[in-house]
């Protein structure tokens, strides 16, 4: 389980507050000692992956009918995605988004 920083703010803590938006991801992983922390850094890479992965995916609302139907499940699922590594991060679990988990276990090193 991770230790909590000398700052206050526990890993896990740090972990889900990554996910709140992106800023606070970044902030993350440039500020000591959470970007030493391979736990910290894997859900701020996720996070960050995350958001781009849901500005990419926005392009398909352009489609007429079929691709703004394709985009609100896609949404509802990336949604229902965000909920859950919210909440294993809050626990203290290291929760892998298919393609984007490794990615982000790629770039945190850990």
């Amino acid at each position: 389980m991770p230790e909590p920083n000398q700052s206050g703010l526990s890993d896990n803590s740090a972990g889900a507050l990554a996910y709140v938006t992106f800023i606070p991801a970044i902030i993350f992983l440039v500020v000591e000692p959470y970007n030493k922390s391979a736990y910290v850094k894997f859900h701020a890479w996720q996070s960050i992956f995350m958001g781009i992965a849901c500005f990419a995916f926005s392009f398909i609302n352009i489609i007429p009918i079929l691709g703004q139907i394709i985009y609100l499940l896609g949404m509802l699922a990336i949604f229902i995605a965000w909920i859950i590594v919210l909440i294993k991060a809050s626990k203290g679990e290291r929760y892998k988004l298919p393609f984007i988990g490794n990615l982000a276990e790629k770039q945190a090193g850990a």
